[in-house]
């Protein structure tokens, strides 16, 4: 993956800035784990992005509200990525990945849901801008999930 530092707009004299990021992934690149190890080293703990490029290999996650647990759905072939939109946040201290997608088959065909991994093939070109406030999640008993929490939230 290679990444360029491609905007850094201060918002107010002294006040943190918001950085825009461009990050291109090569074939065999591993999209979670580069997002989360890209997050990690920024110390990006509020951050938005999106997507276009191809896939070779996906697993969905489509969230089942009854078993509070994702429904695994692989896709074994090569896919464009039509739309892919996504945040990082801070969850238990560690970068937090959270990415829908939208994916094109050869048939013309679509499928979608959340990203639980993909590697790329042969390209993924991801925008990604940082804020500077600080955005976390809390587990939310009742969904069964990690939220985010605004109350945690602090600006820089």
């Amino acid at each position: 993956m290679k990444t360029r530092l491609i905007a850094d707009q201060a918002h107010d004299a002294g006040a943190a800035s918001q950085k825009t990021f461009v990050l291109i992934f090569n074939t065999g690149d591993h999209v979670v784990a580069g997002l989360k190890a890209f997050a990690k080293e920024q110390h990006l703990a509020a951050s938005h992005f999106t997507a276009i490029g191809a896939f070779k290999e996906v697993s969905l996650g489509y969230f089942d509200s009854e078993k509070k647990d994702y429904l695994k759905i692989p896709v074994h072939e090569q896919v464009e990525v039509l739309s892919m939109v996504g945040d990082i946040t801070i969850n238990d201290g560690k970068p937090n990945i959270h990415a829908h997608v939208v994916l094109g088959k050869r048939d013309g065909s679509t499928c979608g849901g959340h990203l639980l991994e993909a590697e790329v093939r042969p390209t993924l070109e991801v925008i990604l801008t940082e804020s500077p406030a600080h955005l976390e999640r809390r587990f939310d008993k009742e969904a069964g999930l990690a939220l985010i929490s605004l109350e945690s939230s602090q600006t820089t």
